[in-house]
């Protein structure tokens, strides 16, 4: 993994970068060249992504696709203000696909179509930038990384911390034996999340193609509490904490402890504060131990938002000389006595609980390495199979959990071993004529 970002990567939302002047942009090659993009799913996080492509010097948003005739709305007239062009409404991702002009597909869509959209896209020879997670199952995860090497495109998954540069800095830190040998890490996410009650069937909105929307999933009646962000809580579509929030936090812990399948992994939880509809844990600690004799630890806590060294959502590592924490671009290290022994502090102002933008400008250092790897070959920051590694751990932490077993994992693939019962959510049932392939 470069831990440089090539020229491209300097630029932010509404221009430069601090230290990067016009003059060095424009010799940025293939600047001038407008990366065509396509949007999938644009109600929230989506919604923002639109507005932080639209806003890159070298990029154009040329279609907008949702199932929410109101969502596609917003996004055009967001979309349209600021880069001062149309994109077309196209309801159907897979007619824009069609499109030769599109290089890429942007997926925010809930995550039981991520994998299935990528393949399809990268079927159709477009690059795909692919929100967390990865896949909604394993299965999909391992057939997604199968379809971006026999399709040879570009897929970067949305781990955008891998750009920002502090937390760059603080990996390298880590890497360098600031702290030893990092040996023990633990990540957590906290927020004070409302119950979602208990829905009520009802006929299917006029703004809503409800079918479209379900897509790959089994068919279940429409309810007045999925849409738009309480699908995250239901298994048919989502894959709870772990992976809506959990994923970010793992893949950083992977990456600074250097490994990437585990041998064992355990997880405790469930739906404890409120008695709703909510599927998913609610509170779930996941434990992963990898084959270097080295361990880590995911705590989320949906319902109860007091904080962890201070923070909402964040890392620490430990080791054999101190540790190191990661707070949004910053991260302090300390001594075996607590002492601080560096602190780097945040340079960009980031909302942690902010649900659909909480860092544009420094999400978009992300999408210019994901540029960078469309046109000039540029190693990618968050490439899919490391994408799919991370949401793997925390797959199998939701597995552990289901399942009520501990798992005992192929550290060279991370296949769950000798266990039926486990084995039996790698993958998920379609629905007839859904399900995806490469």
């Amino acid at each position: 993994m470069k831990n440089t970002l090539k020229g491209s990567a300097a630029v932010a939302i509404g221009g430069i970068l601090p230290g990067f002047s016009a003059k060095s942009y424009a010799s940025i090659i293939g600047a001038n060249e407008r990366i065509k993009v396509g949007m999938m799913g644009v109600n929230a996080r989506g919604l923002a992504l639109a507005g932080n492509y639209a806003k890159q010097p070298n990029c154009e948003v040329i279609s907008v696709s949702d199932v929410d005739t109101r969502a596609t709305a917003k996004c055009i007239a967001k979309v349209t203000e600021i880069q001062k062009t149309q994109p077309k409404d196209v309801p159907d991702f897979r007619k824009a696909l069609e499109n030769k002009e599109m290089d890429a597909l942007v997926i925010a869509a809930p995550d039981h179509w991520h994998a299935p959209a990528a393949i399809l896209a990268a079927k159709a020879g477009k690059h795909v930038y692919l929100e967390k997670p990865a896949s909604h199952n394993p299965a999909e995860g391992e057939l997604l990384v199968a379809a971006q090497k026999k399709y040879k495109v570009t897929i970067q998954m949305g781990n955008q911390r891998r750009s920002w540069p502090n937390v760059i800095a603080a990996i390298n830190e880590i890497k360098s034996g600031a702290i030893g040998r990092a040996y023990f890490g633990k990540g957590w996410y906290t927020n004070n999340r409302e119950s979602i009650g208990t829905g009520r069937e009802m006929p299917v909105p006029g703004w809503l193609n409800y079918d479209l929307w379900q897509g790959p999933a089994p068919r279940t009646p429409y309810k007045d509490n999925i849409l738009h962000y309480n699908w995250h809580w239901f298994w048919n579509w989502g894959t709870g904490e772990a992976l809506n929030n959990g994923t970010h936090m793992v893949d950083l812990l992977r990456w600074g402890m250097g490994v990437e399948y585990p041998v064992r992994v355990s997880s405790s939880g469930g739906r404890y504060r409120y008695q709703d509809d909510w599927q998913t844990p609610d509170t779930q600690v996941i434990t992963l131990e990898f084959p270097n004799n080295t361990s880590m630890i995911w705590e989320g806590r949906s319902c109860n938002g007091k904080p962890v060294e201070g923070s909402s959502v964040g890392v620490v590592f430990y080791g054999e000389k101190g540790s190191l924490t990661i707070d949004g671009n910053a991260y302090t290290i300390y001594d075996l006595k607590n002492k601080v022994v560096k602190e780097v502090k945040n340079d960009v102002k980031i909302d942690p609980r902010n649900l659909t933008n909480p860092a544009e400008t420094l999400d978009a250092l992300h999408f210019q390495n994901f540029f960078a790897g469309i046109r000039q070959g540029s190693p990618l920051n968050a490439d899919i199979l490391s994408g799919h590694q991370s949401t793997l751990l925390c797959q199998l932490g939701n597995i552990a959990l289901r399942s009520g077993n501990t798992l005992h994992i192929d550290p060279t693939n991370g296949h769950i071993r000798n266990d039926a019962a486990a084995e039996k959510f790698w993958a998920r049932e379609y629905q007839p004529g859904w399900a995806p392939t490469i």
